[in-house]
C-alpha cells in the first residue's frame, strides 16, 4: 500500500517537473519577433475616389423659340469657336428685318422733306422781313397807313414762327430715323439669335433635339465640353487631406483602363468640404491625358503629398492606443522587449506610421504583434526585417 502511494507521488512530481520545464521553456525563451527597418525615399500618398468631370461644360440653346431648321453637329463631334451648330426657322423674323429696313428708308425721306421745308420757311421769312422793312419806312413818311405796316410786321412774325416749326420738324424726323435704325438693329439681332454658334472649341457631349422639333427660348439643344478642361473630381477623406497642396503630383487610374495610369497634378482644392461624408473635393488636371474621355467615369486618384527620405515606419496594427498622433510600440533593446510611447508623423497609404520621436536611438521596432510580448522578456529579431 505504502509503495503504491510513493509511486503515485513520484509520478506526480515528475509530471510537475515536466510541466514546469515546459512552462519555463515557453514563457522564458527568447521570443522571435519581426521588426521594422529604416526605409528610403518612401512616398506619402493620399487616396481619393472620384469621377471624370469638366471644368468648362455648357448646355447651350437658342435665346428665342422656333422650329429647328438645320443641325450641323452631333454627339462626339469636335467643333471650333464660331462654327454654326444649328439654325431655327427664321422666315418670319427675316420679314421683320426687311420691314425695319424699309422703315429706315421712310424715315430718311421724311428727314429730307423736313429739311426742304426749313429752306422754304427760311426764304419766306427773308421775303417777309424785306417787305416789312419797306412798309415800316413808308409809314414813317406817311405814305402807307399804320394798319398796312402792322400787317407787314405780323406777316414777318408768322414767317419766323413757321421757320421755327420747320426746324423742329427736322429734329422730330431725325429722332424718328434714329428710332427706325434702332428697330432695324433689334430685329437684326433677333434674326441672329436664330443661329446657334459654338462659343468655344468644344466636343459635343450630347444633342438633345432633332430636326423639326420646336424649341422654347433657353431650352438646351447641345451639351458642350472644352476638352482641355477635363479633370477628375476626387473625394479625399478629411483625415488624410491635411497635406494636400496645389500642383502636387498625382496618378489617375480610370475604371475602364485599370492597367493604365495617367499622370496629373492637383489643380484645385475646394474650400468647402462635404458636411455629410466629411470629404474634401480635390480636382486633378491630367498632364498625360487619355485620347478619349467619358464624363462621369469612376477614377481612382493617388496624390503624393510628401516623400520621406529615411523614415522608420511601423504598421498601424502594431501600435497600441494610437490617437492620431501618439501611441505605444514594442522595441527590442539589448535583447529584451520594451514598450515605448512614441510620436508619429506621416502615414503612408498602406497604413504605416512614421515614428518621429520617442525612441532611444535606432532601436528595432516590432512590426507584428504576437502573443507573449512582455516587458523585459528576451527577444530575438528575425532576419529579413521589412522597412
Amino acid at each position: 500500500m505504502k509503495r503504491g502511494i510513493v509511486r503515485s507521488l513520484m509520478a506526480l512530481l515528475v509530471l510537475a517537473a515536466l510541466g514546469l520545464a515546459v512552462f519555463l521553456f515557453v514563457y522564458l525563451r527568447p521570443l522571435q519577433v519581426e521588426v521594422s527597418l529604416p526605409a528610403e525615399n518612401v512616398p506619402v500618398e493620399v487616396f481619393g475616389l472620384g469621377t471624370v468631370e469638366a471644368r468648362i461644360l455648357s448646355k447651350v440653346g437658342f435665346e428665342t423659340g422656333a422650329a429647328l431648321a438645320a443641325l450641323n453637329a452631333d454627339h462626339g463631334d469636335r467643333v471650333k469657336k464660331g462654327d454654326v451648330l444649328a439654325r431655327l426657322q427664321s422666315t418670319e423674323q427675316e420679314a421683320r428685318v426687311a420691314k425695319a429696313r424699309a422703315g429706315i428708308a421712310n424715315a430718311e425721306a421724311a428727314v429730307r422733306m423736313a429739311e426742304a421745308a426749313v429752306g422754304k420757311a427760311r426764304a419766306v421769312l427773308t421775303q417777309k422781313k424785306q417787305a416789312n422793312r419797306r412798309k415800316q419806312a413808308l409809314v414813317a413818311r406817311q405814305t402807307v397807313s399804320v394798319e398796312v405796316a402792322e400787317e407787314a410786321q405780323m406777316e414777318e412774325d408768322v414767317a419766323a414762327a413757321e421757320l421755327a416749326v420747320a426746324v423742329s420738324d427736322v429734329e422730330v424726323t431725325k429722332a424718328a430715323l434714329d428710332d427706325a435704325k434702332a428697330q432695324y438693329e433689334l430685329e437684326r439681332v433677333l434674326l441672329d439669335k436664330h443661329v446657334l454658334i459654338a462659343p468655344y472649341d468644344a466636343v459635343v457631349v450630347e444633342r438633345h433635339k432633332e430636326l423639326g422639333a420646336v424649341l422654347a427660348a433657353g431650352e438646351t439643344l447641345f451639351t458642350l465640353v472644352a476638352a482641355e478642361t477635363v479633370w477628375v473630381l476626387a473625394y479625399v477623406d478629411e483625415a488624410r487631406a491635411g497635406g494636400l497642396r496645389l500642383d502636387q503630383p498625382a496618378e489617375v487610374r480610370l475604371r475602364s483602363l485599370p492597367r493604365q495610369t495617367f499622370r496629373g497634378h492637383v489643380a484645385r482644392i475646394a474650400i468647402e468640404s462635404d458636411r455629410v461624408s466629411e470629404e474634401r473635393r480635390v480636382y486633378i488636371a491630367c498632364d498625360l491625358c487619355p485620347q478619349s474621355f467619358h464624363l462621369g467615369e469612376q477614377a481612382e486618384v493617388f496624390i503624393r503629398t510628401a516623400t520621406l527620405d529615411n523614415p522608420l515606419l511601423v504598421p498601424e496594427a502594431a501600435v497600441d492606443g494610437f490617437d492620431g498622433l501618439q501611441g505605444s510600440v514594442w522595441t527590442v533593446e539589448d535583447g529584451e522587449l520594451r514598450r515605448r510611447n512614441v510620436t508619429f508623423g506621416e502615414r503612408t497609404l498602406d497604413s504605416r506610421l512614421e515614428i518621429v520621436d520617442g525612441l532611444p536611438g535606432a532601436v528595432p521596432v516590432v512590426r507584428v504583434l504576437r502573443p507573449g510580448l512582455r516587458e523585459g522578456r528576451a527577444a530575438a529579431v528575425k532576419q529579413g526585417g521589412a522597412p
